[in-house]
């Protein structure tokens, strides 16, 4: 592996880059020292056991919050549901706060730390027994969670919210930021990192979904929460013990402030008529970033365009290069750079219902399976909470099938580089994600008939008859679903980054979050909404699952699928990508 130090061709390249920096920074601060791979043992190592303790701890948590804290199915499936959802949308907070004023590596530490406070709070109300109802055995009446129990159970989940919001926006850039954009060995150390990220992502995913959850269902509560709050200390000692190696980028300001300034700006100037000549009527200073694209003028959403309106001498500085108040007039770049995230939004909000499907996965699928047969062989039962690993397992798989069978064939179909592109791929995702559902409806249909009609193997916890039907009757649907994901999820985050101007890049990252966050609500407001619909007579989503009928939410989830892959086609129809000629 070649270092910092190297022949004179990287010295020369390292002086060039030391030149970018200083022109960059004005020549008030130093050149960055970059430090390449020497960091990523910290960078990886802190992700992988980070991951490992938060996924570790939540994706158990509706299994947790039934058996021990005594909630009914549909109470915690909603809470669950808005916990995931504020978990998904607090990095777009931390975004904001890192770009403008923390800078990622303060963000990192203080939500690293956050983490680790609410799992061991979390570890600890299940550890002390004045935290948790007593316990009770099957058919006895159990005691409900005390308000205080239920507070120290929510500043947990406050500290992992905390935790996120700093953790999922920042992680990436961070490890990231260690190598020199400006040198080709830097470039390839950015590409390769990322491998590693998902790789380390995956792979925590798969442990977690196994291990540790056998640990949590088989073993010990304490124990299995301990794990992976052990582990998430670990992850903070890496991290900190990396420091003095770390390129720190100093935040210079939030993108969201030149986005206001665009609406501010069109806003004052509404009653102006629009341009005849943009070319000649609108504020477009020569562009001098090298980081930024350049990006021409469209005749979409044209009143914006008004914000670019030279309405006075007044208005720019001496020398044409600037505008006297940025409030008051913007350049043609920044009101492009608007219309690319208005122009994402309709493509993004098909992402907010495609994700009611997935979540079921993490809430109604678990419940299935504590009521199906889930034994694998005489002795050894798959943890409930585990066949989320499908789903997992069905995305690594097709991946690099994808990539490197289907891609050199759709080539020569398509004409086009990436086989299919981003906006087919994602439709391709919400296709498989409403089959998904459709195949839970019939499957869960038969496990209620087979509950129903034929012996049972004894009663769950919370009450519900366990059917006889095997539990991997489920293991196509979260196939398929998975396989939704690897088509929609992937491609979504390359749309949101080829797609978003390069300097809102950390607004792409919060966005796929910001998607998963409002999938949450919806589910949880769908529950809410069906559970007291159909609560006087025969109740969908009955705390026995066997006296409810999952099947028909399962098929409304559908229903609404089918609606969302024609509002897909419509705004993909409708969609212009970055840098296509205006019409």
């Amino acid at each position: 592996m070649r270092g910092g130090g190297g022949g004179g061709e990287e010295a020369g390249q390292k002086l060039k880059s030391m030149d970018v920096d200083k022109l960059e920074n004005g020549g008030d601060k130093p050149a960055l020292k970059y430090h390449g791979w020497r960091a990523m043992p910290f960078i990886i190592g802190n992700e992988t056991f980070e991951k490992l303790g938060t996924l570790g701890t939540s994706a158990n948590l509706l299994v947790y919050l039934t058996q021990v804290f005594h909630m009914r199915s549909v109470d915690a499936a909603t809470l669950l549901n808005g916990l995931n959802g504020t978990t998904s949308l607090a990095p777009i907070i931390g975004a904001f706060l890192s770009d403008a004023y923390l800078g990622r590596y303060l963000a990192l530490a203080i939500a690293s730390v956050a983490s680790l406070i609410g799992m061991f709070l979390l570890t600890m109300t299940a550890a002390a027994d004045g935290l948790h109802p007593a316990e009770c055995g099957v058919g006895e009446t159990c005691s409900k969670a005390t308000s205080g129990q239920f507070a120290v159970l929510f500043m947990s989940f406050a500290f992992l919210v905390l935790g996120s919001a700093g953790i999922r926006p920042c992680s990436m850039p961070f490890g990231a930021d260690q190598f020199d954009p400006h040198t080709e060995s830097g470039k390839r150390g950015i590409n390769s990192f990322f491998n590693w990220y998902y790789f380390t992502f995956t792979s925590a995913m798969l442990v977690s979904a196994t291990v540790i959850i056998y640990v949590q269902s088989n073993v010990s509560w304490p124990i299995g929460l301990g794990i992976p709050t052990a582990l998430m200390l670990l992850a903070c000692v890496l991290f900190f013990m990396g420091t003095r190696l770390y390129v720190r980028v100093t935040p210079e300001g939030s993108p969201f402030t030149s986005i206001v300034q665009v609406f501010a700006a069109a806003a004052r100037k509404r009653s102006l008529k629009q341009p005849k000549d943009p070319k000649q009527d609108l504020f477009d200073p020569p562009h001098t970033s090298a980081i930024v694209t350049k990006l021409a003028h469209t005749d979409q959403f044209r009143c914006l365009d008004k914000a670019a309106i030279v309405s006075g001498p007044d208005d720019v500085r001496a020398g044409g290069a600037a505008p006297s108040n940025p409030w008051r007039l913007c350049s043609v770049q920044q009101v492009e750079e608007v219309k690319c995230l208005i122009r994402i939004v309709p493509v993004w909000s098909t992402g907010i219902i495609y994700y009611v499907a997935v979540v079921q996965q993490s809430t109604y699928v678990v419940l299935s399976a504590l009521q199906s047969d889930r034994h694998l062989g005489r002795s050894f039962q798959i943890p409930a909470a585990s066949f989320t690993v499908f789903a997992m397992l069905a995305q690594t798989l097709w991946i690099p099938i994808y990539d490197r069978l289907l891609v050199p064939r759709l080539r020569r179909v398509t004409g086009k580089d990436e086989g299919l592109t981003l906006l087919q791929r994602q439709g391709i995702g919400i296709a498989l994600s409403t089959v998904a559902m459709v195949m839970s409806a019939v499957v869960e249909d038969r496990r209620r008939h087979i509950a129903l009609t034929q012996p049972t193997l004894g009663t769950t916890i919370t009450g519900g008859a366990i059917s006889a039907m095997s539990s991997l009757w489920m293991v196509p649907q979260l196939m398929v679903l998975g396989l939704s994901e690897a088509f929609n999820l992937i491609s979504q985050i390359e749309f949101y980054y080829k797609e978003i101007p390069e300097h809102m890049r950390s607004v792409a990252g919060a966005l796929a979050f910001c998607n998963l966050a409002l999938g949450n609500y919806l589910s949880g407001f769908l529950v809410t909404i069906v559970h007291r619909t159909t609560g006087a007579g025969s109740n969908w989503l009955a705390q026995d699952l066997n006296k409810g009928r999952l099947d028909l939410f399962y098929w409304m989830i559908a229903g609404i699928g089918i609606f969302n892959i024609i509002y897909f086609m419509i705004c993909a129809k409708w969609y212009r990508f970055k840098g296509a000629a205006a019409n």
